[in-house]
C-alpha cells in the first residue's frame, strides 16, 4: 500500500465520527459530509507523518469548517434551521453500513438540533465537543480560538439553554415502536380517546411543510390538540403507505403516496408515552434526502 492509500485508509477509521460531530454543527448530513470531505482534502495536502494525533487533528479541522460554514450562512442571512426542521438521519435498525449504523445510533433528536441552531457557532461547537463527544476545554480551544476558560464559558451558557428543553427518549427501540404503532393504528382509525392514552400531556407536534406551509413551521401542542390534528391526518392518510424506520435514532416512519415520499416523521418516547412529535414534508427536501440503506416505502 503507498503513503496516500495509507493515509486514506486512516482517515476512513474516523469518517464516521467526524461526520457525526458535523452534523451536530451543521443540522444536514448533506454539508456535514461536504465538511468531512473537506477535512480529507485538507489532510492529503498535508503531511500526515507530522500528525501526531490524527483524531484529534481531524476533529479540529471539521470544527473550524463548520465554524466557518456556520457564520457564513449567518453572513448570507439564509434562513435559519431555527425556523424549520433538520434534514433527518434516517435508516433501519438492521442495518449493515457502518456508517449509517454509527450515524443512527449516536444521533440526536430533531427538537435537540433546533435548540442548537439557536446557539452561536462557538458555543455550538464547544458544547457538541464537550459535552457530546468527551473532549476536555484545553482541545476545544484552538478549534475556537478562545482560552480553556472562555470555551468552558461558552458551553456552560450552551448547556443551561439547552437543559430541561429536549426529553430522553426511552431507550428500549421495541417499546418505542408499539407505542408509534399504536399510534399509526388510533389515528387511522379516528380513535380519539385511544390518541388521549398514548400522548403526553405536554406533547410537541412540529410539522415543517417549507414554502407550501403558510407561515413556515407549524408547532402544536397539548394532548388534545395534537389528538385532534392526528385524527384529521389519519382520515387523508388512507392511500398512504408508511414504512417503520430509524429517524434521528428514535423510531419513525417513512410516509409515501403511490412510490413518492411525502413525510418522515419521528417520535419521542418518554416514558411509554409520546412527548414529541416531528413531521418534514417539505418536498423539496425530500426529494433530495439521503435515506441511506433505509427501504424506501412500496421497495421489496
Amino acid at each position: 500500500m503507498d503513503g496516500r492509500g495509507f493515509v486514506a485508509e486512516r482517515f476512513e477509521e474516523h469518517r464516521a465520527r467526524l461526520k457525526a460531530v458535523a452534523y451536530r454543527m451543521l443540522g444536514s448530513p448533506v454539508e456535514a459530509e461536504d465538511a468531512v470531505q473537506e477535512a480529507w482534502l485538507r489532510l492529503a495536502r498535508s503531511d500526515a507523518g507530522e500528525i501526531d494525533n490524527l483524531g484529534g487533528w481531524l476533529t479540529t479541522v471539521v470544527g473550524r469548517v463548520c465554524l466557518d460554514m456556520l457564520r457564513s450562512r449567518r453572513q448570507r442571512r439564509e434562513e435559519s434551521l431555527a425556523e424549520g426542521l433538520p434534514d433527518p438521519v434516517v435508516g433501519r435498525a438492521e442495518s449493515t453500513d457502518p456508517e449509517t449504523r454509527a450515524m443512527i445510533a449516536d444521533s440526536v433528536g430533531p427538537a435537540l438540533l433546533v435548540v442548537l441552531e439557536s446557539l452561536t457557532p462557538a458555543e455550538r461547537l464547544a458544547f457538541v465537543l464537550h459535552d457530546m463527544f468527551g473532549m476536555t476545554f484545553e482541545e476545544i480551544a484552538p478549534v475556537i480560538d478562545r482560552t480553556p476558560v472562555s470555551a468552558r464559558q461558552l458551553a456552560s451558557r450552551a448547556r443551561r439553554r439547552v437543559r430541561g428543553i429536549t426529553p430522553e427518549p426511552d431507550p428500549d427501540p421495541v417499546a418505542q415502536r408499539r407505542v408509534v404503532d399504536a399510534f399509526l393504528a388510533a389515528s387511522r382509525g379516528g380513535d380519539f380517546e385511544a390518541l388521549l392514552s398514548i400522548l403526553d400531556p405536554g406533547v410537541v407536534l412540529r410539522l415543517d411543510g417549507g414554502a407550501a406551509l403558510p407561515g413556515g413551521l407549524q408547532v402544536v401542542r397539548g394532548r388534545s390538540a395534537v389528538a385532534g390534528r392526528a385524527t384529521t391526518f389519519g382520515r387523508a392518510a388512507r392511500a398512504t403507505v408508511s414504512t417503520p424506520a430509524l429517524v434521528n435514532g428514535v423510531a419513525g416512519l417513512v410516509n409515501a403516496i403511490d412510490g413518492e415520499i411525502v413525510s418522515v416523521m419521528s417520535f419521542t418516547v418518554v416514558d411509554g408515552r409520546i412527548a414529541a412529535i416531528d413531521i418534514l414534508s417539505d418536498r423539496d427536501r425530500l426529494a433530495g434526502l439521503d435515506l441511506g440503506d433505509s427501504q424506501r416505502p412500496g421497495e421489496n
